[in-house]
């Protein structure tokens, strides 16, 4: 069998699309993608890293290409309808003028988080656009509770716990606390945010497995709430040291830096992997456990990790927290990032459907390593080094990403 040359028609199948749209593109990033393709014949033949993450094998391959041309055609035009037609409405509807401009802000400047979330709306059966509706509604909250928290020039934590009793509102069924802004200076959203609790609500409720994967849920929230308090602190001194008492109560596990931990709670992706696996029926909690402990710490550190690791001279601009900046040296901040990428490869290869949750992984350094900034800051070196660790389907992925947002995700 020449797989290389089945693997290049299925690059040929993915952007044909684009081609059918009327588009033109660059042969010279088309080949490059085709070998590629043929590449995955190597990383087959791969021997495993020396942390322990395996290279791409054929069936890898073959399930990395199909969900990004099942993404591009059935996840991201769901996405653009809920953000554009019914979330951006509602935020220019907001009657209080700050309230109104940082929900804008979240939904424009941030909206390929909702984007690359709904990732996980691919499931075995097929595309769930409801998944995809709950998932974009709850990074909405996300983003939206982030812009207030990050603008508060008070930085009152009993605020921004009383913010984010809307993202654990949106994350259970019992009954909803409400009164998010009861502490904030601005408080008249127009019923904003509990519209978007709602819809997160409403999404929980078609889950069938819901149960099962509550708990777990629940405490990825609690800690995901958490760092949202201890992260906007004031003075911007007290942040690390509340941090770092945070971590040593909540994970006395060997192996992580306090940063590293608050990180990891940063991301989302556990959470959306437990809604992802709610819509089976037959999911236990165990299987919940289970999914938990491969996704955290490694995948939801090496996510948010990543995406600090971009941000690191925004942050210095701003004064920001960032969190690879406790790294003794950009050395050590370079290696980490590599062993977050082998260790989360190795703990999602038991999962069931592991080539999806590969798939996520691998795509993680090719999205984030695609960004102008990191060039920009000098991170070149570092960041061909993580991609070149990546295999060879985590550089086409890196390569493939700015091809679909061409031809794909902004078509007409």
């Amino acid at each position: 069998m020449h797989t290389g040359v089945g693997l290049c028609g299925w690059c040929a199948q993915l952007v044909g699309s684009g081609w059918r749209r009327g588009r033109t593109g660059s042969p010279r990033q088309l080949g490059t993608l085709a070998m590629d393709a043929s590449a995955a014949q190597t990383d087959a033949l791969e021997p495993a890293s020396p942390a322990g993450a395996p290279g791409a094998g054929m069936r890898e391959w073959a399930a990395a290409l199909a969900l990004t041309g099942r993404y591009a055609r059935t996840v991201l035009p769901l996405v653009t309808a809920a953000l554009d037609e019914v979330w951006l409405p509602h935020a220019r509807q907001i009657p209080d003028p700050e309230l109104r401009a940082q929900a804008i802000a979240s939904l424009t400047a941030k909206r390929f988080h909702a984007e690359g979330g709904a990732v996980y709306a691919l499931t075995p059966e097929g595309t769930r656009p409801d998944l995809v509706a709950l998932i974009v509604a709850l990074q909405t909250i996300s983003d939206y509770l982030d812009n207030l928290c990050d603008r508060s020039g008070a930085g009152d934590p009993a605020d921004f716990r009383q913010l984010h009793q809307a993202w654990m509102d949106a994350l259970t069924l019992e009954a909803p606390q409400g009164a998010y802004y009861r502490l904030h200076p601005q408080q008249d959203d127009g019923g904003y945010l509990a519209a978007l609790v709602a819809e997160c609500r409403a999404g929980l409720r078609g889950l069938p497995a819901f149960p099962a994967v509550a708990g777990e849920i629940a405490r990825l929230a609690r800690w995901y709430a958490d760092l949202q308090v201890y992260k906007h602190l004031y003075p911007i001194g007290a942040r690390a040291p509340r941090l770092e008492a945070w971590f040593r109560q909540e994970w006395p596990q060997p192996g992580l830096f306090w940063w590293e931990f608050s990180a990891a709670c940063g991301s989302t992706l556990a959470i959306f992997a437990l809604l992802r696996a709610a819509t089976r029926p037959d999911v236990r909690p165990e299987q919940a456990r289970t999914l938990v402990a491969a996704y955290f710490p490694a995948v939801c550190g090496l996510h948010i990790l990543l995406d600090y690791y971009i941000d690191q001279a925004e942050d210095l601009e701003g004064r920001d927290l960032n969190l690879v900046s406790p790294y003794a040296s950009a050395g050590e901040r370079d290696h980490r990032l590599r062993h977050f990428l082998h260790w989360a490869l190795a703990a999602t290869a038991p999962l069931p459907d592991a080539p999806f949750h590969h798939w996520v992984v691998r795509g993680l350094p090719a999205l984030y390593l695609n960004d102008p900034k990191v060039h920009a800051q000098g991170l070149g070196r570092g960041a061909d080094r993580l991609l070149q660790e990546a295999g060879s389907l985590g550089r086409a992925l890196h390569r493939l990403i700015p091809v679909l947002r061409r031809w794909l995700i902004r078509s007409p």
